[in-house]
């Protein structure tokens, strides 16, 4: 079988392994579609510090089920459409104590800190494989990116009475919007790129901000009724981007932060205790790939459009130059992994 490498930054690879068998508790799955992500970016760019090299990526998964191993409960069969949750935890951290095992110190999420499902085929344990008979290859390809987002509206307590600024509309900050809007919450998109902005606005956000042509404090002003949002969520991952949070939020809000910056921030920290906020971070997903599943299920969440490529396997090394040359261009790339 083939797969796809990231031999080090910047280049790629496509190679021959031997196709595994499922152990007992595991399915043996085909890989059908892969989403690249940010962290496949980051790797790619030499920007990763979790990833080492080669490393096979691949955590955003639509696959089918080939081979049933023993002790899988029924309603596995082979020729299902699947989607998997990628993390591993250890069970025995503080974090995995308190149940949150998305951030687990040892956590291992396949394509990051192991090798992930961009190759022909791999055997995952039934627990972590979900089914979605109403769902299609491509949409099942979004499960996972678009539960990140789910979690950081989670992780903000975000409740129908809120104002939420995302910002960075990319497929986790589309999620984000799209489960503030999910709980009667009044989301506010903020990027840099119109198109992005109605996208967002179809996912469900109530107003859009171009934050290149406004001035983002001023637009949200009139929104908030001069008191800011009551929560923002970060799911960009830059310097400007992690004070904006903390500049715009309303007192006694809520900052969650999903991107991940890859240089020291500075911060006006008075803000931090004039203002009283919570500041969060929010890792992986937890519990929400059931109701991101639900969510697409009923059809309104406008996926082929969150699509901005799909390419077979054998062009995902360019797709990945491209995306880092030009980033603002791309919302989702789908790799077609039996093409």
């Amino acid at each position: 079988m083939k797969a796809f490498y990231i031999t080090q930054p910047g280049e790629t690879a496509i190679e021959d392994l031997q196709q595994p068998r499922p152990a007992a508790g595991e399915l043996l799955l085909q890989t059908r579609l892969i989403g690249l992500c940010g962290t496949d970016l980051s790797t790619f760019r030499g920007k990763n510090p979790l990833v080492s090299y080669p490393r096979i990526p691949g955590h955003e998964i639509a696959a089918t089920v080939v081979e049933v191993g023993a002790d899988v409960p029924a309603g596995f069969e082979p020729g299902m459409d699947v989607t998997v949750y990628p993390n591993k935890h250890c069970g025995k951290c503080a974090s995995c104590k308190r149940g949150r095992t998305n951030a687990c110190k040892f956590n291992e999420t396949m394509g990051v800190q192991r090798d992930g499902a961009m190759k022909g085929f791999f055997a995952a344990p039934w627990q972590k494989v979900y089914r979605a008979e109403k769902l299609g290859l491509r949409e099942l390809s979004c499960v996972e990116p678009l539960a990140v987002g789910f979690h950081a509206v989670e992780r903000g307590r975000v409740a129908a009475s809120d104002t939420v600024a995302v910002i960075g509309c990319g497929m986790v900050g589309l999620g984000a919007i799209a489960a503030a809007a999910e709980r009667g919450a009044t989301p506010i998109a903020i990027d840099l790129d119109d198109e992005k902005l109605a996208l967002a606005q179809r996912v469900g956000a109530r107003h859009a901000i171009n934050s290149r042509s406004n001035l983002v404090h001023e637009a949200l002003q009139p929104i908030t009724e001069g008191f800011g949002p009551d929560v923002v969520i970060e799911a960009v991952g830059i310097p400007d981007t992690y004070r904006l949070a903390v500049e715009e939020v309303a007192h006694t809000g809520r900052v969650v932060y999903i991107g991940w910056a890859k240089e020291p921030v500075c911060y006006e920290t008075k803000l931090f205790v004039h203002k009283e906020i919570d500041i969060m971070g929010s890792r992986n997903s937890l519990t929400e790939f059931p109701a991101v599943i639900e969510m697409l299920s009923k059809g309104a969440f406008p996926v082929e459009a969150t699509i901005s490529a799909t390419v077979p396997l054998s062009e995902a090394g360019d797709a990945l130059r491209r995306w880092s040359e030009s980033p603002q261009r791309f919302t989702k790339i789908l790799v077609e992994m039996d093409a």
